[in-house]
């Protein structure tokens, strides 16, 4: 009977300290840092772990295994399309002059940028393709684009504020500003030669015309989407008509005006070819077109394929510069 007891004394000792070591968990948890002290006696404060901040290191941790399987997937994607292609080529199945092989679409990139021999055993040497590098062929045509995509960036969204907020403008302006979206960029090409010339400026105004349409029905739908009840609740606050404008109006509408800039930029990249079709070298879309004609197969890939990593870059970039211009997009 003792033994029994001084176990049942052991066993309610035991359980009360764990409960005592729990409250104090508790405790500490709720009061926040506590203070130690140090070897050399000095004081620090020490800030207990908690489920929340574990909470807020896991969704970390899975975002980041989540970016690193996606990337493994496309280069793993990458990888056996390539090998797809070259034991296609490789094999002989296809001409080589409708489907080259990967190296020689590299062999051919390499060529355009680099100083190489005009033919075998022959002494005199050229620079690039139509004497221009490939690097340089796409900075001409970006230099095209960020003069037609940055005016149209400029009048877009002016003409959208102004349809949005003025009915009058609106019913004036949206049946020419749908004709002219509807318009394919090849079908007008030739008029703008004919009124600006075969330089640059007919190029500029083309992909001009190609990205203002997105940029301004863009603006025009965020500005219609703005509920009547942020503008009265501002009105009801005191806020003038510019204020409404300035703290109301534009902040609900830059997220719209930014995805219509990248919708823009893609459609003008993609009128680059259209705009380069006469006179476009240097260019990169010119360069497709020459070496197309040329049956130069392995550098016209090798120019789509830069076309198409140039895109991914610019809507890449546009989309992080969105995310830091309006970081609020999604939280309200």
């Amino acid at each position: 009977m003792t033994a029994t007891a001084d176990t049942a004394v052991t066993a309610d000792t035991a359980t009360d300290d764990a409960a005592d070591s729990a409250a104090a968990t508790v405790a500490d948890s709720a009061a926040g840092p506590s203070t130690e002290l140090t070897a050399d006696g000095a004081a620090q404060s020490v800030r207990p772990r908690t489920a929340a901040s574990a909470s807020r290191r896991g969704p970390s941790r899975r975002t980041t295994r989540k970016v690193l399987r996606a990337l493994v997937f496309r280069l793993a994607a990458l990888a056996f399309f390539l090998l797809v292609w070259a034991a296609v080529t490789g094999a002989g199945l296809i001409d080589p002059l409708f489907l080259p092989s990967p190296r020689a679409v590299w062999d051919a990139f390499v060529r355009a940028n680099s100083w190489h021999q005009v033919a075998p055993g022959v002494p005199r040497e050229v620079l690039g393709e139509q004497n221009y590098f490939l690097w340089e062929h796409l900075l001409a045509s970006c230099q095209r684009l960020g003069a037609g995509v940055g005016a149209a960036v400029v009048v877009g969204p002016l003409i959208g504020f102004a349809m949005g907020m003025f009915a009058p403008v609106r019913t004036a302006l949206e049946p020419y500003l749908n004709f002219l979206r509807a318009l394919p960029p090849l079908g007008y090409i030739g008029l703008l030669i004919v009124w600006f010339g075969i330089g640059d400026s007919s190029k500029i105004w083309l992909l001009f015309l190609a990205a203002f349409p997105p940029i301004a029905i863009a603006t025009l739908g965020g500005v219609t989407s703005i509920k009547a009840d942020q503008i009265n609740a501002a009105r009801a606050l005191g806020a003038n008509r510019v204020q409404v404008l300035v703290n109301v109006v534009l902040p609900s509408t830059l997220p719209e005006v930014i995805n219509g800039i990248r919708i823009a930029t893609g459609f003008a990249w993609t009128t680059v070819v259209a705009a380069e079709l006469n006179n476009g070298i240097p260019g990169i879309g010119g360069l497709a077109y020459l070496a197309g004609t040329q049956l130069n197969t392995p550098l016209t890939i090798a120019c789509i394929i830069v076309i198409g990593v140039a895109a991914l870059v610019l809507d890449s970039t546009i989309k992080a510069l969105g995310a830091i211009v309006t970081p609020w997009k999604g939280k309200a």
